[in-house]
């Protein structure tokens, strides 16, 4: 038992550890710089919107405040049935463009066939792709251009916005994705190494060199996914392109979901494309149930049922380790204490999601969003 309690403790440790570390690597663009090649950046701004009627006026107008670049925003309607064309075409600044996006050809998932013309579409050499409920900080694409030039070699960027959170299950699952993120993505070998498995990124939110874009065969090269987040710099590292996080908690906000259904629907959609396989998706469960569910469980059980002594300790290292480093987390990026004491109920939503997800594909079931379906295979 007491073995075992220590499994679990260097199980919680191996996270903590590699958070620490990426914390100092993942840092916010800088305030201020030269855009790539001098002046003021050109920056075309790419929203890919299907009934975002509610969402896509904050979205629109809090680009167009953007300060230091030249920009334009262009809106590609999805066959919206809510009128958001309408909404933006009602804020009447000849900065905003919105056209009306193709019929979707056999073989792509929506997102990534709007996000594909968009990019044909856009004028300046600055591609920023932002979901329609991203709230970009007027200094934000300022900022995000001053980055492309620090790094001149990255064709494509990425950053986490402020994720905020309303309800109790976005409280207990969102923050999953900082946690995850920092605990197991070795940034120093994302930096170092142009390997396609150390592609990562944020698709609400990324930045792309037009060129680089066009050379790496963009969205059309994952046409398939629901999930770009991890698919498209994994794409641009397939081409020899190297790729770049930064953190956007200070440049960009985003309310993701809005209820419980919306959360696991949401991170259904793309768990088979990240975590749910299955080959991967044991090696997470025992990596993240061992070191982030069960030291939680076996300090009571130690306690109630006389469990050896020398297993107590291992426990409460487990439980401390685990506990601090979510803690750290949600003050690091404002998230919800409360919901950082109950860390391992959202390891434990985030693994029943996983599998559920994986047992639905299994069983043929298509994924399903935005109102349309996508057979197993083809997300």
């Amino acid at each position: 038992m007491e073995n075992f309690a220590w499994v679990c403790a260097w199980l919680a440790m191996i996270p903590a550890v590699m958070t620490v570390w990426n914390l100092l690597l993942y840092r916010p663009p800088p305030k201020s710089g030269q855009a790539p090649g001098g002046g003021r950046a050109g920056v075309s701004v790419l929203i890919p919107a299907r009934n975002e009627a509610d969402k896509i006026e904050a979205s629109v107008r809090a680009a167009l405040a953007s300060a230091g670049v030249d920009l334009e925003v262009v809106v590609l309607d999805d066959h919206s049935t809510d009128g958001t064309a309408d909404v933006v075409r009602a804020i009447g600044d000849p900065r905003v463009r919105v056209e009306q996006a193709p019929a979707l050809p056999a073989g792509w998932s929506g997102k990534q066939h709007a996000c594909w013309h968009l990019a044909k579409l856009a004028r300046y050499p600055l591609l920023v792709f932002v979901d329609a409920d991203v709230r970009l900080a007027p200094d934000g694409l300022a900022r995000m251009a001053a980055f492309m030039a620090k790094h001149p070699a990255a064709g494509l960027a990425s950053g986490f916005p402020r994720q905020e959170t309303g309800t109790w299950p976005e409280r207990l699952v969102i923050p999953m994705i900082h946690f995850l993120l920092l605990g197991y993505l070795p940034f120093i070998g994302m930096r170092l190494s142009g390997a396609p498995g150390l592609g990562a990124g944020c698709g609400q939110l990324f930045i792309a060199r037009a060129d680089a874009y066009a050379r790496a065969g963009g969205h059309a090269e994952i046409k398939q996914s629901l999930h770009d987040g991890i698919k498209l710099p994994r794409a641009f590292r397939r081409a020899g392109i190297h790729t770049e996080l930064f953190d956007a908690d200070e440049i960009a906000t985003c309310r993701m979901y809005r209820s419980g259904t919306e959360v696991w629907q949401g991170f259904t959609k793309n768990a088979t494309e990240g975590m749910a396989t299955p080959v991967g998706l044991p090696v997470w469960t025992a990596l993240l149930a061992g070191g982030h569910i069960l030291p939680f469980l076996l300090l009571p059980g130690l306690l109630l049922f006389d469990g050896p002594p020398e297993a107590l300790f291992p426990a409460c290292v487990g439980i401390a380790v685990a506990l601090g480093t979510r803690l750290a987390l949600a003050f690091r990026f404002e998230q919800s204490i409360a919901s950082a004491f109950l860390h391992p109920v959202g390891v434990t939503i985030m693994l029943a999601i996983q599998w559920s997800a994986l047992w639905t594909s299994l069983r043929g079931r298509p994924s399903t969003w935005r109102g349309r379906a996508y057979p197993t295979g083809e997300s």
